[in-house]
């Protein structure tokens, strides 16, 4: 059918026996009601009513199809009522991408109390440092560090203030000593990124308004960000990491705050989706427990002064 409202008048002509009735009810015309009335009768090549100057009755095959429009209006309407109550209900599958080392290290963990405190969800993980395409991937939300390079993307921001940091295990110090000043990460191993095509071997560090950007090297470079926080923990040399994703290890002395005068590059952590149609009550619910969970990470790090 063209048009769900040519149902809908049909059934209200022949509940008020008028079509002028019917018209007013649906707060239509009866030029249009008549209109549509007849649009509807072309269609299924049948007349539903027989017409007089005074009369209006249904026809044998109008009141077969007129049994199958109140059914199907009323599922209709069943379904209308359905997607409203679902919006209000945290429930459903979840399929989110998130990189590896705050992944496996903070979100897991995160996940499984959300999980117990909204058991109508589920959880389809995607771990990768690869960024994952919400438009192409079976990905609902992905949590991104930086600022979206896609402006039409949907971003809610979780950590805005989230920063990377210089660090290194205390075992690493003692062997190689601490540096003192940006440009002393030249004579140090450090560890960097890879992702794509790229090796993240620039590191910027601000002081005062005063920028240094450091050209970095090592004998050891990893697509994957767990990897780089397990070769620093190891003592392997120095890592450049976002503060979200080693707290814990700051927080317990495994690893050490280098250079804490100086600022490292912003990292920004989102939860990113691809239409605002999907920030449904569960998908706004998780965002609301990560945003939180991320600002009491921060504070610690922050009331222990490491940011």
């Amino acid at each position: 059918m063209q048009r769900l409202t040519d149902l809908e008048l049909f059934v209200r002509i022949a509940d008020h026996g008028s079509v002028s009735a019917a018209a007013r009810a649906l707060e239509l015309t009866p030029a249009a009601a008549s209109a549509a009335l007849k649009r509807l009768e072309r269609e299924l090549d049948t007349v539903l009513f027989v017409r007089s100057t005074r009369t209006l009755r249904l026809t044998t095959e109008g009141e077969i199809f007129l049994d199958h429009c109140r059914q199907a209006l009323a599922l209709l309407a069943d379904g209308r009522d359905a997607l409203i109550t679902g919006r209000s209900v945290i429930r459903g599958l979840l399929q989110i991408s998130a990189p590896s080392d705050l992944g496996r290290n903070v979100l897991a963990g995160w996940l499984d109390e959300f999980l117990e405190r909204y058991p109508q969800v589920q959880i389809r993980l995607s771990l990768s440092d690869r960024v994952a395409d919400v438009y192409r991937q079976p990905i609902d939300i992905a949590l991104r560090y930086g600022p979206p390079a896609d402006s039409s993307l949907i971003a809610l921001p979780l950590a805005a203030d989230n920063r990377r940091i210089l660090c290194a295990a205390p075992d690493y110090l003692a062997r190689y000593g601490t540096p003192q000043k940006p440009a002393d990460l030249a004579r140090h191993n450090c560890l960097c990124y890879w992702l794509g095509e790229d090796i993240h071997d620039r590191w910027r560090l601000t002081r005062d308004g005063h920028e240094d950007v450091q050209r970095v090297t090592g004998n050891r470079v990893a697509d994957d960000g767990e990897m780089v926080s397990r070769w620093a923990r190891a003592g392997r040399g120095i890592a450049f990491k976002s503060a979200l994703d080693v707290a814990d290890d700051l927080l317990s002395g495994r690893l050490i705050h280098l250079l804490p005068d100086w600022q490292g590059d912003p990292a920004p952590l989102n939860l990113v989706c691809a239409d605002r149609r999907q920030l449904n009550p569960a998908v706004r619910a998780l965002h609301q427990w990560l945003a939180e969970r991320c600002a009491s990470r921060l504070d610690a790090l922050r009331n222990a002064g490491f940011i």
